[in-house]
């Protein structure tokens, strides 16, 4: 699987709002050819690019995602928070997100979020879309999640999609239920990682992809670590060391 060595964190986290389209659109000018982006099933079993539970700190909206419908979450204003240049931008489905990324040209990695005891739907949902959605002649996204019941669930509905093992800290046992998952890539908390950890968990003999990193010289020292590959807010400036 080829990966690139920077990815734009939900899109260009600090260049444009988050997890929409002219996320996405900037990150592919400002020259990265992966984003990362969140999403989310809301009422109607729909998937919608949110990062929260909640619409308030992304949207001019209120409440819970998974208590809206596509067409409610979809009449928000999911710009103007950023800047008033980003006003009536709306949360995009992931069927709309996908078809932007084709005509782009940009790979994608797909994290899967959901409630406590949602991992299976969410799982089956993203899976399915993507298998249905993607372009057969573009390298598949990478799909990744907290929840491990999430990727379970999406290897189950869809085996073919390559999978990541997502960390939030490094956990005893992690490299078997890795591999019980049958995930291809590594990916951890950049905070937590020296030479020594990035040492360690290399030997699982896996790309190591590392979050969140909007420094030049610290991404310059994950590298020289041995680090894959950094997901950015600032793509931008993290490609001038990479």
């Amino acid at each position: 699987m080829e990966l690139p060595k920077v990815i734009g964190h939900r899109g260009a986290a600090k260049r444009a709002p988050e997890n929409t389209l002219a996320g996405f659109r900037a990150a592919a000018a400002l020259g990265v050819r992966w984003v990362e982006f969140d999403v989310r099933l809301c009422a109607d079993g729909r998937l919608v690019l949110l990062h929260d539970d909640r619409l308030e700190r992304t949207t001019n909206g209120s409440g819970k995602v998974r208590a809206k419908s596509l067409h409610e979450i979809q009449a928000l204003d999911a710009g103007a928070w950023f800047s008033a240049e980003f006003a009536g931008e709306r949360v995009p489905s992931l069927e709309e997100a996908i078809e932007l990324l084709a005509a782009l040209g940009l790979g994608a990695n797909i994290e899967i979020k959901c409630a406590r005891g949602e991992e299976a739907a969410a799982g089956r949902a993203t899976a399915r879309v993507v298998a249905r959605r993607w372009p057969a002649d573009r390298p598949p996204p990478l799909l990744t999640s907290f929840r491990d019941g999430c990727i379970a669930a999406a290897a189950a509905e869809a085996p073919e999609l390559p999978r990541g093992y997502l960390m939030g800290e490094v956990r005893p046992g992690w490299q078997g239920q890795c591999a019980a998952l049958g995930c291809r890539t590594v990916h951890c908390n950049q905070r937590l990682l020296d030479r020594a950890a990035v040492a360690r968990l290399k030997r699982a003999g896996l790309p190591l992809l590392v979050y969140t990193v909007n420094e030049r010289e610290r991404a310059r020292q994950l590298f020289e670590f041995g680090v894959d590959g950094v997901f950015s807010d600032v793509p931008d400036v993290v490609l001038e060391v990479a």
